[in-house]
């Protein structure tokens, strides 16, 4: 067994802005905006209601707001696809291992938590679909029975894509954020996220995770007991 943690989420690369963390913990899970003009996906913020029962457009600037979503993971099925270089890291999960998902986030109004990373979900891997291997027509049908990501909706993907479909009883999106980053300076003074010290012996992983490439692996078996307890599993 293992887990690959792998970033995701609105930030501020894509759409200027964090997702919200609350004083207690909480926070929302707030997808990036849809990049490719020929998707097929038509919902926008303003359709996505989060945990508290507000718009997701509600935490976005207007100018955001209106942008379709791309809404990848989802929590709804339990599934995250992609392609190139991200996709072939996908290829390296088997049933039973853990993908467990960071991102972003900014305090909503008092600021008890920083403006870091936090692990936010993740899926117990129930498989791992390679879309070069499969024929068209039954991508149709996957494409139907998960309609809920955004990315099975991008059609110039379909030869190319691998989605991880997640166990519907062990996956799940938190009720509460992990903070998982620490901010450092480089030789240069400029500030950059990297695994804190309590998560760096913790977790058995260090250095920069500002980006989602390449994503930290872990294998060590206390390392996973203790990524299991963290997570509440």
């Amino acid at each position: 067994m293992k887990a690959m943690l792998l970033r995701v989420g609105i930030d501020k690369s894509s759409d200027g802005v964090l997702a919200p963390i609350f004083p207690e913990g909480s926070f929302e899970y707030i997808p990036l905006s849809e990049k490719d003009e020929k998707s097929t996906e038509n919902r926008t913020y303003q359709d996505l209601t989060g945990t508290r029962g507000k718009l997701i457009s509600s935490y976005l600037p207007s100018s955001v707001a209106q942008r379709k979503v791309h809404l990848d993971p989802e929590f709804t099925t339990f599934t995250y696809g992609d392609v190139g270089r991200k996709a072939n890291y996908l290829l390296k999960l088997n049933p039973g291992d853990l993908l467990v998902f960071y991102m972003g986030l900014t305090p909503n109004s008092v600021a008890e938590y920083p403006e870091a990373l936090y692990i936010t979900g993740y899926f117990t891997v129930k498989t791992v679909l390679d879309f070069k291997n499969i024929p068209l027509p039954q991508v149709k049908g996957i494409q139907e029975k998960y309609s809920h990501n955004s990315h099975l909706k991008r059609r110039s993907d379909e030869n190319s894509m691998v989605l991880v479909v997640g166990s519907p009883e062990k996956s799940k999106l938190l009720d509460k954020a992990i903070l998982i980053s620490a901010k450092k300076l480089n030789k240069l003074g400029r500030a950059y996220h990297a695994v804190s010290p309590p998560l760096e012996k913790l977790l058995g992983i260090k250095g920069s995770i500002q980006r989602s490439i390449p994503p930290r692996f872990i294998e060590d078996t206390d390392k996973l007991v203790n990524l299991r307890e963290l997570l509440g599993m």
